[in-house]
């Protein structure tokens, strides 16, 4: 990869990485950040980044080109996966996901908060719930979406009318209390 980069971005590169100790240190943090990613990824992430800008790239573009390259596997990219979350609908375990890593990643960041948030509080929460999933992907284990719940076969018996009276009533005097201690508090 870095040779990839020394001949395709020949000067950024030397200026970058002008000291031989710098470039170790550098060699040895990506190393690390790439470690969960197949060479074949990593390889396919440097040769994407070099295709999409023309300047040398940060750790971080590394890791969204690699990110990217990984629909190989059936994942979507971060950003696909972000959407068909929020735009999933109830019940989100019975819905036609692309791969379980976008439900885990969906149900791991909050239904509630990704329907109900700007994208600028929860996009950053999904994109890391999935590299997370995409990772154990990439080690080799299997994700599975839990099954949907089914209906329960027979529905019990309604209450008669006098036992529902007395459950409204004790639902109101509960909601007296509650409204009490507040208003005392």
């Amino acid at each position: 990869m870095f040779t990839l980069f020394r001949l395709n971005y020949h000067n950024q590169f030397y200026a970058a990485y002008s000291e031989q100790e710098q470039l170790i240190q550098v060699k040895r943090l990506w190393q690390e950040a790439l470690a969960p990613y197949p060479l074949e990824h990593i390889l396919r992430g440097a040769r994407q980044a070099m295709r999409t800008s023309e300047y040398l790239p940060t750790l971080n573009r590394m890791l969204e080109c690699c990110q990217d390259s990984l629909g190989e596997l059936g994942l979507p990219d971060a950003r696909s996966a972000y959407l068909e979350a929020c735009r999933a609908g109830s019940p989100k375990s019975a819905q036609a996901w692309s791969h379980p890593a976008v439900y885990l990643a969906g149900r791991d960041s909050g239904w509630f908060l990704l329907a109900n948030n700007a994208e600028k509080i929860t996009w950053p929460l999904f994109r890391s719930r999935y590299r997370d999933y995409c990772e154990k992907v990439l080690a080799g284990q299997s994700l599975q979406v839990p099954a949907a719940a089914a209906l329960p076969d027979a529905v019990s018996k309604p209450s008669s009318k006098k036992e529902a009276l007395a459950e409204i009533a004790k639902l109101k005097q509960t909601l007296s209390r509650v409204s009490s201690a507040g208003q005392s508090g």
